[in-house]
């Protein structure tokens, strides 16, 4: 197995640029999950590792091959797909060795190879089966088998879970996790979930609009984002964000009554305004305050309380256990000065 390098990457559609710039490291047998928003150019990046793509411009090495300009079977790529793409005339098995079949290889390799996949994915009972009498989520593996069959140095894989429903989601989620402690294969992962990158990730790459926001491991992008855009983007639900304005060195908030923020971070002189970020789980709430209790969203053992703050400012807090207040009522939130982010208004940039 081995890594992926990306060096100046820039995708072009004539006048329309789609990626810009992309410089990135994935190390080998490294899992690296592409995330962001819808039209973000995760898949199109995707696919220009794949050789699906071609890059106007720049470098792409996997391993010490530069295959920028290599076409797609001369990668050493394999790629899973958001549809299955499974022939329905055939097997499990026969689809799952019929990428080995039509480069001539040996039929007691193919059905060798076929074995193991399907060891690892426990597709074994499925083998003679057509892909009409299995799930979303059997079809779906045995997708996967066919690319481990071939051998691949990088695995890529491009929504594969989007149309699962809920449960056979989190089952597929951990099926590839132990899939890659298994193999130890460097697998891409491209989602607009970030819970499944949160799960699934050794690195994460936040995308937005063809650039790179911020790379790092999940929970170091978690407690440390550099913008406001990764601080919304990861972790659900979403930080909540309201206006600051910095007087005397501290940073009042219009929306928790005036509460006022002590802080050691350098701040923008008096009157200049700041985005001022909490996590849910980081607020409480008590009786009797400037905030009112919308709408409680019980999930069990947790609630999401959205509430309208004293300048309509909305947001989201986390709780735990039962508790008398109704919706409707006043409130009062609650939280630790050392808890609060801190982002600059123009640029959005994380203040430190």
């Amino acid at each position: 197995m081995t890594g992926v390098t990306l060096t100046n990457a820039v995708k072009r559609y004539g006048e329309v640029q789609t990626i810009f710039d992309v410089n990135l490291e994935i190390e080998d047998g490294e899992f690296c999950v592409f995330v962001g928003p819808s039209g973000c150019g995760k898949s199109t990046l995707l696919r220009m590792v794949a050789g699906l793509e071609e890059t106007t411009s720049g470098n792409i090495h996997i391993g010490n091959r530069d295959v920028t300009h290599l076409d797609a079977a001369e990668r050493g790529v394999a790629m899973v797909f958001q549809s299955y793409a499974l022939y329905p005339h055939m097997t499990v098995e026969e689809n799952m060795g019929f990428g080995l079949k039509m480069t001539g290889h040996p039929k007691e390799e193919i059905k060798t190879k076929v074995a193991e996949a399907s060891r690892i994915l426990k597709l074994d009972q499925y083998l003679k089966r057509k892909p009409k009498a299995l799930s979303g989520g059997q079809r779906q593996r045995v997708a996967i088998g066919r690319a481990i069959v071939r051998g691949p140095e990088v695995f890529l894989f491009d929504e594969p879970l989007s149309n699962l429903d809920a449960e056979l989601r989190v089952d597929m989620r951990v099926e590839i996790a132990r899939l890659h402690k298994e193999i130890g294969a460097t697998m891409i992962y491209v989602t607009h979930d970030q819970v499944e990158a949160m799960t699934l990730a050794d690195k994460i790459v936040v995308l937005r609009a063809g650039r790179i926001e911020q790379v790092g491991k999940p929970m170091d992008l978690y407690n440390d984002p550099d913008n406001r855009f990764v601080a919304g983007f990861i972790g659900s639900p979403s930080m909540n964000f309201v206006e600051g304005e910095v007087r005397g060195g501290k940073v009042t908030v219009a929306a928790f009554g005036g509460r006022e923020i002590i802080t050691p971070i350098a701040l923008p002189a008096d009157g200049a305004k700041v985005i001022v970020g909490l996590r849910p789980q980081h607020i409480t709430v008590s009786p009797q305050g400037p905030a009112t209790l919308e709408l409680r969203e019980r999930l069990g053992a947790i609630a999401y309380d959205h509430l309208i703050c004293a300048d309509g400012s909305k947001i989201i807090v986390e709780s735990r256990g039962e508790d008398s207040l109704e919706e409707g009522a006043s409130v009062r939130l609650d939280f630790s000065d050392d808890d609060v982010f801190l982002f600059d208004a123009t640029t959005e940039n994380r203040l430190r």
